[in-house]
């Protein structure tokens, strides 16, 4: 019934072979990017198995399509004294008033197995490669009811900073065989023009239904040139061929958003398996995610570049869809 449904709701442009994703990059989950001085810069979770093990791998490309590790490169050479060495995972940057580069991830706490908090680093000079150097303590490390992980920055039209990240819930969930007993929430947390300081409480945007499975995650917020804003995520666990990458979309910031109908890229689409965490470039129209990729003996996940639609050319607002590659390499 659920294919079916998805069917009935699919837009002609998941038929287009002008729009199918391009596979650029071997083992690099949840990327994160930023575009500086005509560079395409992008920063991946520690899989362990990539170059070198870096905390954060990171690639380059100029024009979006054909991308290039930096071996041996750790834009995270130093660590926390919160955090242990290993399992930094979903980095993401933005680039602050006074040219430097701040990075957000998700980093182990030293204290406690499997317990994630978010992690902060300001880059030494103006090079979004870093180094980056960071806090002492963690931006975010709830302990009830859970870990934080996944944080993405996001800059509004008034210049104001934020990021946007998950908080688990209680215990359970994915990888644990147990169920949880409370919502998995992707906060808001506003920042101050340092990018470090939180300002106020963080608010939650969206939680999981019944239709996520147990959790939400990796969000990605994107305001379109005519104001409204979208929230990208994934739902069900990043090992499941369930997971998928959906959106919803709000009037202004702190929401409330309302899902769209349609994951917008799901396990099916365009010869896809698993697609998800997702970062959608700062204009809206490029999107970076990873899919599932190799044997199942050497399971890896891929990293995949596509052009975005942000009801631009399907005339209706609150739709997302994925846009023309050519687009990519202008």
């Amino acid at each position: 019934m659920r294919n079916q449904r998805s069917r009935h709701y699919d837009d002609p442009s998941y038929h287009n072979a002008g729009y199918h994703p391009i596979n650029v990059l071997d083992d690099f989950p949840d990327p994160g990017m930023v575009h500086f001085n005509g560079t395409w810069f992008a920063y991946g979770t520690d899989t362990g198995t990539g170059i070198a093990n870096a905390h954060v791998p990171v690639a380059t490309s100029d024009d979006f399509i054909v991308w290039r590790r930096k071996p041996g490169h750790d834009a995270l050479p130093t660590l926390g004294g919160w955090e242990k060495a290993i399992n930094h995972w979903g980095p993401d940057v933005i680039q602050r008033d006074d040219g430097k580069f701040v990075l957000y991830y998700s980093g182990e706490h030293e204290a406690q197995n499997h317990h994630h908090c978010i992690g902060v680093a300001v880059s030494s000079s103006t090079d979004p490669v870093g180094p980056f150097y960071p806090e002492s303590t963690p931006l975010a490390c709830p302990q009830d009811p859970g870990s934080a992980s996944d944080p993405s920055p996001f800059r509004d039209a008034d210049g104001s900073l934020y990021i946007v990240y998950k908080e688990n819930g209680h215990g359970g969930g994915c990888g644990t065989g147990k169920k949880r007993d409370s919502r998995v929430r992707i906060l808001l947390q506003e920042l101050g023009p340092d990018g470090i300081t939180p300002r106020g409480a963080a608010v939650e945007i969206l939680h999981n239904e019944k239709d996520d499975g147990p959790v939400v995650e990796a969000p990605s917020i994107v305001r379109a040139s005519y104001g409204r804003y979208f929230l990208f995520f994934s739902s069900h666990c990043y090992s499941s061929p369930y997971y998928d990458m959906k959106y919803a979309s709000a009037e202004t910031l702190r929401g409330p958003y309302t899902r769209a109908r349609r994951a917008l890229l799901k396990t099916g689409d365009f010869g896809l398996k698993a697609p998800g965490g997702a970062t959608v470039s700062a204009n809206g129209s490029r999107m970076v995610f990873h899919a599932d990729c190799g044997r199942q003996s050497s399971w890896k996940r891929c990293r995949y570049v596509a052009g975005v639609d942000m009801g631009n050319d399907s005339g209706d607002k609150s739709t997302v869809r994925l846009g023309s590659l050519s687009a990519l390499s202008s």
